[in-house]
């Protein structure tokens, strides 16, 4: 059939990414027993974040045992800590494990979804101008798919090579180059050791350091890997055992915690010794609190800084010019080639996408002040859709699959609960969302993260918009006991609703 616009198809769910959150939902459909529905995906291939991110030496800094689904484990991890080549696989594994091949349609671009009051139905578009009517869609955008590159004066202007992290340039040779990293964060801790080891010269170009702990990683001896495979109950254990020693950690998260305190003061006195006048104590020590970013983990990081032939720059980069860069502090750096480790627009949710929902209201002019989304994966006036890894979902201590998990078993229910009410649609009442946020606001306030530093986690105006102001048994005790008064089911006929 076609449509307005070109060619027009029907689904019952449909399914925006092919990520974690895609595949969980995808799979968990079909174990439920649901076959009406498709997954739209707008690169070749599945794995999101994890497919993009190809930078030298990627890892997942959640141990790798417990970076997989519950339901879905994977006992041939070969190390602790996977790279992303592991990960990749596993996520690729999961088509042929629970037959999602049928489901899943490559090179769609999705560009905008518009609900319709009269039909209770959604129309997603697409960039090549396809269409698809769905009952339901559920966005598993994430928060770590469009990466950010800082607005700065000149960067048009660069003669040399310039790229960012997530869309790593392998064809480009950095051997005997001077390389300028722009952003040191958790992309950053990872790529400039090996950039490092290749290149002529490293200069970082930081605006504050950050909290770097021991990664204790190392290949799994043959007989643990045979353990894994053979003793299920001893996996098992092995993941529990992971999830309650990460989940200790929220603690941490608190604001003024004793945890924080000593940490930050055994981080004082160990980088004091560290220091020297081409290390100073300033571009070493983080002037803010343990955990108000992401604590990271690396072994070959200090190391790394040490190195004759790195340098790290505290002063901020006023411009760039064709053959280089300036500083605020009127220095001039000749660099061959600009990496930008500078993370990405996470707090902007499912932007590019336009989504419009009942009476013609756009999602992006209501979360104009910052997204919000009840229990992180709905919004009032956009029934129907699900949002995973929404606001307030993430985790600064744990594993985010845990959290799509939960968020995938709610989305079940609501599903069932649609067919046990003979409803059309569900839509979460503007009370219950209002009641959500002004729970995280407050709550948000008594975290870590509310402190004096700048981080992925919150708006430029100091709001949390991304993280889960709790411990995650908490949140998979909310999302396993639905609060249906929250929610109003509409019938079939726009008329008749309750």
């Amino acid at each position: 059939m076609d449509g307005p616009g070109g060619p027009l198809s029907r689904t019952g769910i449909a399914i925006i990414g092919a990520g974690a959150g895609g595949l969980c939902a995808a799979a968990q459909l079909r174990l439920a027993g649901y076959d009406d529905f498709v997954v739209l995906e707008r690169s070749d291939g599945v794995g999101g974040t994890w497919r993009d991110n190809t930078y030298p030496d990627a890892a997942c800094d959640v141990p790798s045992h417990f970076y997989s689904f519950s339901f879905a484990t994977n006992p041939d991890w070969t190390r602790k800590w996977a790279k992303q080549p592991e990960i990749l696989a596993y996520f690729e594994s999961l088509v042929d494990r629970f037959d999602l091949a049928q489901h899943l349609r490559f090179g769609v671009e999705v560009t905008e979804a518009t609900w319709s009051d009269e039909d209770c139905n959604w129309t997603v578009r697409t960039a090549g101008g396809e269409s698809w009517v769905a009952s339901v869609v559920v966005s598993a955008l994430g928060q770590l798919n469009m990466p950010h590159v800082p607005e700065i004066p000149g960067l048009e202007d660069f003669a040399g090579t310039r790229f960012h992290s997530a869309r790593w340039d392998h064809r480009h040779d950095l051997d005997g180059e001077a390389v300028g990293v722009i952003g040191i964060g958790a992309s950053a801790i990872q790529f400039v050791p090996p950039v490092a080891r290749e290149a002529g010269t490293v200069t970082l170009f930081q605006r504050s350091a950050n909290y770097v702990v021991p990664k204790p990683d190392r290949e799994f001896r043959p007989w643990e890997r045979w353990v894994f495979r053979n003793v299920p109950a001893a996996e098992k254990a092995y993941r529990a055992w992971t999830y309650w020693r990460l989940e200790t950690k929220f603690s941490l998260m608190r604001r003024e915690s004793r945890l924080g305190r000593w940490l930050q003061s055994r981080f004082r006195r160990e980088l004091a010794a560290m220091a020297d006048e081409r290390l100073p104590m300033e571009v070493l020590m983080p002037d803010y609190p343990p955990g108000c970013r992401r604590l990271l983990i690396s072994d070959d990081w200090y190391p790394t800084l040490r190195r004759d032939n790195v340098e790290v720059v505290g002063s901020g980069v006023s411009r760039i010019t064709p053959d280089g860069l300036d500083t605020a502090d009127g220095r001039h750096f000749r660099l061959d080639t600009l990496i930008f480790g500078t993370g990405f627009r996470t707090t902007e949710f499912l932007t590019p996408l336009k989504v419009t929902g009942s009476n013609g209201r756009d999602l992006n002019e209501v979360w104009g002040g910052g997204a919000v989304a009840y229990m992180g994966i709905a919004v009032s006036g956009f029934p129907n859709l699900f949002i995973l890894y929404g606001p307030n979902t993430n985790l600064g201590h744990n594993s985010i699959l845990f959290m799509i998990e939960q968020q995938v078993q709610y989305l079940l229910a609501a599903l069932e609960q649609l067919q046990r009410r003979g409803a059309a649609a569900l839509d979460v009442k503007p009370g219950a969302l209002e009641a959500w946020d002004d729970e995280m606001r407050t709550r948000s306030e008594e975290t870590v993260w509310a402190g004096d530093c700048s981080s992925w986690y919150k708006t430029d105006d100091g709001r949390i918009t991304n993280n889960w102001v709790g411990h995650t048994t908490e949140y998979r005790r909310r999302m396993r006991a639905p609060a249906w008064d929250d929610w109003r089911f509409i019938r079939a006929e726009p008329t008749n609703r309750s």
